[in-house]
């Protein structure tokens, strides 16, 4: 898998700090802008507004991703997160190629991966045997697995990446998806270190663990 960042909003803290303070301010936003304190009480601001539950001040700032490589499981699970921007590969208008995820848990094992790759490896025969036979590539894609991979940009704002990050990051999401969101953070913090910060799980942001098991790393509530 492969992640990418290719776009995000210039000056992002300088642009959160402006939302902030317009929200508490007599001042109009360019007044605001025209006289900013030094970065380090800006991100402190902001995270007092963020802890307060303020959290609408995030949105004015986006990110923009390139993935590739994900299953077409993967994305079905990324796609639940509604408040986002999809474009993806169509399996329609583009031929399989046959590339395709395994899981680890099956891959270690040469039993159940040679199960899996028979499974697979008889669908795609299928697949191209349909569409040499004169069936369309949009109907031919209906055996296609959940393991095929596929390329897609996503775009989030700040307020919903923090949400998903917070969510998939959590041991207890599957290990495909937050491999992905540990590859968006990193993507961040090489252009946005503080901004990165925010993106962590859940529990780090209540301070306990809200599931019916804790794997350890907070206690429970």
């Amino acid at each position: 898998m492969e992640v990418k960042l290719i776009g995000y909003t210039p000056q992002a803290i300088r642009t959160i700090y402006a939302a902030a303070r317009t929200c508490y301010s007599s001042r109009t936003t360019e007044e605001i802008l025209s006289s900013l304190p030094s970065e380090a009480k800006m991100k402190r601001l902001i995270k007092k507004v963020i802890s307060q539950g303020h959290t609408s001040i995030l949105e004015h700032v986006t990110f923009s991703f390139s993935i590739s490589g994900l299953s077409r499981s993967c994305s079905h699970q990324l796609v639940r997160h509604r408040i986002a921007s999809y474009s993806q590969q169509s399996q329609r208008h583009v031929k399989s190629k046959g590339d395709y995820v395994v899981p680890s848990p099956i891959k270690r094992r040469a039993k159940t991966h040679a199960v899996f790759k028979k499974a697979i490896d008889d669908v795609y025969a299928s697949y191209r045997k349909l569409i040499e036979m004169g069936i369309s590539k949009e109907d031919a894609r209906y055996i296609l697995p959940n393991a095929q991979t596929t390329n897609l940009v996503m775009s989030m704002d700040l307020r919903e990446l923090i949400h998903a990050a917070s969510l998939r990051l959590c041991s207890k999401s599957q290990w495909e998806i937050r491999f992905l969101f540990q590859k968006v953070r990193k993507e961040v913090a090489e252009k946005e270190k503080f901004i990165s910060t925010l993106l962590i799980p859940k529990c780090k942001h209540l301070g306990y663990c809200p599931e019916e098991h804790s794997c350890g790393l907070t206690p429970q509530r």
